[in-house]
């Protein structure tokens, strides 16, 4: 059975959808973009919002007792090319905080032509595996 739900510790879904849906112990966080809880995008750079990207993906975790390192997969997606390098240096310094270890989890880059606001510069999905 699957189960499907928002988490009060990010905003809410931008349509109907859920933030996060857990088969077994498989954890799949929807795309998430860098809005607060208030659904207000955080800065206008791909570092300040990747940064509070990688926070809700946290938060959401947590909300299924999971934590970042049950991270099997992240999908990232970036509206321009140029903003590789400043998600670049927010993921090392997020992913320095979180994985001290150095080990990471496998992740996909791409580069879309657009996302559901304007203003957002980046969205990462994640999946988790909890046992």
């Amino acid at each position: 059975m699957t189960s499907y739900s928002n988490p009060d510790s990010v905003g809410a879904p931008f349509h109907l959808y859920s933030q996060v849906s857990v088969a077994g112990d498989l954890v799949s966080v929807a795309g998430q973009v860098g809005v607060d809880g208030d659904n207000q995008v955080v800065g206008s750079d791909v570092t300040s919002q990747a940064l509070q990207t990688y926070e809700n993906i946290r938060l959401i975790l947590e909300s299924q007792g999971a934590t970042l390192r049950d991270v099997v997969r992240f999908v990232v997606y970036l509206v321009d090319a140029d903003d590789v390098a400043g998600f670049y240096a927010a993921r090392e310094q997020y992913f320095g905080e979180h994985y001290t270890d150095g080990e990471y989890p496998p992740n996909t880059l791409l580069i879309v032509q657009a996302l559901v606001k304007p203003e957002l510069r980046i969205e990462i999905d994640a999946t988790a595996r909890v046992s």
